[in-house]
């Protein structure tokens, strides 16, 4: 399984999913009744698994997706990071100590029971997923470039020449302790390097609306404990809505920096 890494045209990005996959199943059905559909890019940011109900229903449903629309691509979160480091997919800096960590801080166990796993039984876990659902965790990258758009889990380093971390994300560095740019709860608020040109796209922190910026596009409205999941279509800046109903009118700053907005704490929880 190889996934695009550079891409261009429209674009739907979809924000972390989290096992809800009822959420996301009403997000592709609308996609699907779009006369674009066939030739815009789907790109899920990231966090598939974890807090939510049935993380194999929702890896199956995005294995379905691909093969029936290969422009579908899957961004490697966090939980993703955590879950391969746990199961032996990648080797991981022995500082991490994934196990223990996934364990205890991620949510894991929805996981485990969506796939009648026992609780903690990480071989067995490992034994019971599908060949397919291991080589999608295996070859998820870390990011993916689109001329007006860079698409990445949690967001870059702001003081960091962007080539520098272009290279680091597109080389997939194993041995780093908890990167950055799929960890870190400070980078969805920070601007990128002002030598990146694009708009960075990222999920990773709950925000309750899409938050528009100048340089940036926040699109994790759920955090995988209930609302609306979002939908956003580049380059229409229009949002799709898993839940209509639950949904708050998108923060709409394209002029500001994300330095100005002082995003309030319900931002980070």
């Amino acid at each position: 399984m190889k996934f695009e890494t550079s891409i261009s045209g429209p674009v739907a990005v979809i924000g972390d999913v989290h096992g809800q996959v009822e959420k996301l199943k009403r997000i592709l059905d609308r996609l699907r009744k779009r006369e674009d559909y066939q030739r815009r890019w789907i790109v899920l940011i990231g966090d598939l698994v974890d807090r939510g109900p049935d993380t194999k229903g929702v890896i199956d449903l995005v294995l379905s997706n691909i093969a029936e629309h290969p422009r579908t691509i899957v961004i490697s979160g966090n939980h993703e990071l955590a879950m391969s480091g746990s199961l032996g997919i990648h080797e991981a800096a022995d500082e991490d100590n994934w196990a223990s960590r996934w364990l205890d801080h991620y949510g894991s166990h929805q996981t485990f029971e969506s796939y009648q796993v026992p609780f903690g039984e990480i071989e067995k876990l490992r034994d019971a997923m599908p060949d397919d659902h291991l080589a999608l965790l295996e070859n998820l990258p870390w990011a993916v470039e689109h001329p007006e758009y860079y698409f990445v889990h949690s967001g870059l380093e702001a003081k960091t020449p962007f080539e520098t971390q272009r290279r680091i994300l597109a080389a997939r560095d194993f041995s780093l302790n908890r990167p950055s740019w799929l960890c870190s709860k400070r980078l969805p608020f920070q601007d990128p390097p002002e030598d990146c040109h694009q708009v960075v796209v990222s999920g990773h922190a709950y925000v309750p609306q899409v938050v528009f910026a100048r340089s940036r596009l926040l699109v994790d409205t759920t955090g995988g404990t209930g609302g609306s999941m979002s939908c956003v279509l580049l380059p229409e800046n229009q949002i799709i809505f898993s839940n209509p109903e639950e949904a708050n009118e998108p923060l709409w700053k394209p002029n500001s920096m994300m330095s100005d907005l002082n995003l309030s704490p319900i931002y980070r929880r």
